[in-house]
Order: structure tokens, then sequence, then C-alpha cells
């Protein structure tokens, strides 16, 4: 049986859902991250920024807009030691202005996924997938990736047999 990595970048604080900003505690993509870990056993992994954006949404869009515009790789806290084990990778993130999060670039250039599976999925408020998966195609050109799964944030929580279905 092969042993499964849920890697994943969330924001809980202020966020945009169904339509109007709120204030969450869980964000959706670790919500998302809990089924899927729920329903395969596989090991989780938070992908965090050692600076974070901040709490306040508009703020937040901005920074995170101004390290996409500068192709910038933000620091993170930390990195699993080695991915040798895994052979599924899960990748979760929120679709920043049709990618993923800078920090999730910055993670997936730390390692090489030959031989690995990666099963991307994504939070979002209307705009899908967008290029993420041909970016992260050409970040692990030696990988598996698969098709990936959007699962609209505001319905996260009942998005449970969609999960299902895609894993």
């Amino acid at each position: 049986m092969s042993k499964g990595l849920i890697a994943f970048y969330s924001r809980a604080d202020e966020n945009y859902v169904s339509g109007q900003i709120k204030t969450l505690k869980t964000g959706n993509t670790e919500i998302a991250a809990g089924i899927i870990k729920e329903l395969t056993g596989a090991d989780l992994f938070r992908i965090e920024q050692e600076q974070p954006y901040s709490k306040d949404y508009n703020e937040c869009i901005e920074q995170a807009r101004a390290d996409q515009r500068a192709n910038a790789r933000p620091k993170l806290k930390a990195y699993p030691e080695k991915l040798d084990e895994y052979d599924i990778i899960y990748l979760g993130f929120p679709n920043y202005w049709n990618t993923m999060p800078m920090a999730v670039f910055a993670f997936l250039e730390q390692f090489d996924f030959t031989g690995k599976t990666i099963k991307p999925f994504c939070t979002h408020e209307g705009s899908g997938m967008g290029s993420s998966v041909r970016d992260i195609q050409k970040l692990c050109p030696s990988a598996n990736v698969e098709k990936g799964l959007a699962v609209r944030g505001g319905n996260v929580s009942q998005s449970k047999q969609e999960i299902k279905q895609w894993i």
C-alpha cells in the first residue's frame, strides 16, 4: 500500500467566503486536508511562512499579490526531513490569482519528486484550479501530477463525498 503525505498551505483569519469577508478559525484548505487525512490516513504537513501574511484580508491579498509579482519564495518555518517514504503527495492550497501561494512554490522547489504522484487540491471562491496544475508540472517535471480537485471554500465542510471520489 502507498504511503501518503498531505502537504498543505492554509490561512485562517479574515477570508473571502461566499461573497463576504468572514473570520475563519480554521482555513478552508486545512479543513479539506483534514478530510483527506480521515479518508486516507496520510501524514499531515503544514506549509507555513516564517513571516505570515496579515490577518486582515485586504492587507493579506496585497502582500500575496506583491510576492507573486516579484516571483518571491518566502522563507518557510520548516520542511519535512525527507519525502523518501511517501509515494503520494496530496498538495493543498488556496487559489491565489490563478495559481498557488508562493510559499507552495518554495516548498516544491526543495525536493526531488521523481517517481512520486502529486495529487493537487485547492480551495477557491470561483476560480477553480487556475494554472496551478501546469505550474506544478513545470516545477516537478519528473513527478506524475494528477488531475487536481478544486473545492469551493464556502462548501468545503460538505465536500467529503467529492473528495472521496477524487481520491
